[in-house]
């Protein structure tokens, strides 16, 4: 999610021809102009506050990541640097370093990782901004409106999870608050930061791969099946809302739907104008895509970044909560012992872990994308578009599952049948 292609290198991080000449076929101003650099900037993370655990002094850093398309069409790290402001004391770390010191600083990395994904790309991007858009429902629209009908069935248990998350995981006492180096304070300062970071155009994903320049990247199968479970969802919420709305008047003179993006407008996202976030609708396709998008925050960006967690981070060197050494400050110091003390403790580890396992195991109550237990719409046009919407649904998993029996390590996290309906967990 964090992940784009570059046509300048930051300012703050020098990399030059002769660190990554070995990898590169060309110099690096040539292969930033064929588009082969992408950046992971984790500059969120600058100063945020860590705590303690069992009395031990926890580590954070905010890395800059250089990668490199190769010819065979693999991204490879090719250049890191832990901390955002260059020093003498703040190495660009390179694979030809010693073993120990390119695997450190990518272990850094990948607890910046662990943090940002968890708290901007997880909390904040599915089940908080879900909740906002759940909650404008309940107090703007009335049960009999088109919208609520469409979108009641997205918000089912969102509010009820999110209680259990507040009380659970990042209250001063909760799981994650426990086990991250940014504690309670630090994860409250992510929070803030992300959210002055979240547009419109990022929670489409059409816009964000575009805006990210990773429309030609090989083998990106989020944005493969992502893609195209928009597309579905696009057509299905266009033919719902066309047969109510007949022409951009009847949505302007909506009060109730204008009263619903006011609210999440001025109350989700401060009334931030750079966001991009409508603060009213002009227009029927206005009104699609941003339904679209919601439905998609819900379910398919949420089934994106919650799946997988177990399966990538409970092997604990993969996705870090904290590091309990800072961030190395010069070359040739790192060994496999070092490495060891940098990494949690064995009680941070099982606590880690057992929360990724309940966070992404597949409940008995379960309701995939395109499934709606209670019917709202009596009228046969929008009965016909739902049946439409799930044979969508159906031939696409089975495109999925076609592709995921050629590769080494399947990708089906947005086969449909894997997604749910709505963000319940």
């Amino acid at each position: 999610m964090l992940i784009k292609c570059i046509k300048a290198l930051p300012d703050n991080f020098h990399v030059t021809d002769n660190m990554i000449s070995h990898y590169c076929n060309g110099n690096l101003d040539d292969e930033i102009k064929n588009g082969n650099i992408f950046l992971c900037d984790y500059k969120l993370l600058d100063g945020v506050h860590t705590q303690e655990i069992h009395k031990k002094k926890q580590y954070l850093a905010a890395p800059l990541v250089l990668l490199y398309k190769t010819p065979e069409d693999t991204l490879v790290p090719i250049a890191i640097q832990l901390q955002q402001k260059p020093a003498a004391d703040n190495p660009i770390f390179l694979p030809s370093d010693s073993q120990h010191d390119w695997l450190l600083a990518k272990i850094f990395v990948r607890s910046a990782e662990f943090h940002l994904h968890q708290l901007n790309f997880h909390l904040l991007r599915t089940h908080l901004l879900a909740e906002v858009f759940a909650v404008s429902l309940l107090r703007n629209l009335p049960m009999v409106h088109p919208l609520y009908k469409l979108l009641i069935a997205h918000t089912h248990y969102t509010l009820d999870v999110n209680v259990l998350a507040r009380n659970n995981l990042i209250s001063s006492n909760g799981a994650f608050t426990q086990i991250s180096a940014s504690g309670e304070k630090g994860t409250l300062q992510i929070l803030k930061r992300s959210l002055s970071s979240v547009t419109y155009k990022s929670l489409c994903i059409h816009d964000d791969i575009k805006e990210r320049g990773m429309e030609n990247i090989p083998n990106f199968y989020y944005r493969d099946d992502g893609c195209r479970l928009w597309d579905i969802l696009h057509s299905f919420v266009e033919g719902i809302l066309k047969h109510y709305y007949k022409n951009d008047n009847d949505v302007k003179r909506d009060a109730q739907v204008q009263e619903w993006i006011r609210e999440i407008n001025h109350r989700g996202f401060m009334g931030q104008e750079k966001s991009g976030i409508p603060q009213r609708f002009n227009s029927v396709s206005e009104l699609v895509k941003f339904v679209t998008m919601v439905i998609f925050t819900g379910s398919v960006q949420h089934a994106a970044v919650n799946s997988g967690q177990y399966d990538f981070g409970g092997w604990m060197p993969n996705l870090p909560t904290t590091m309990q050494c800072p961030p190395p400050t010069e070359k040739g110091q790192a060994t496999e012992d070092t490495i060891i003390a940098a990494l949690p403790d064995k009680r941070s580890t099982y606590k880690a872990n057992a929360t990724l396992f309940l966070l992404t195991r597949e409940y008995s109550d379960f309701v995939k994308l395109g499934d709606y237990p209670e019917e709202h719409f009596t009228e046969e046009k929008p009965r016909e578009l739902i049946k439409k919407f799930q044979e969508d649904l159906r031939k696409l998993s089975k495109k999925i599952k076609k592709r995921n029996n050629k590769l080494d390590l399947p990708y089906e996290y947005l086969d449909p049948e894997k997604v749910e309906n709505s963000v319940t967990i």
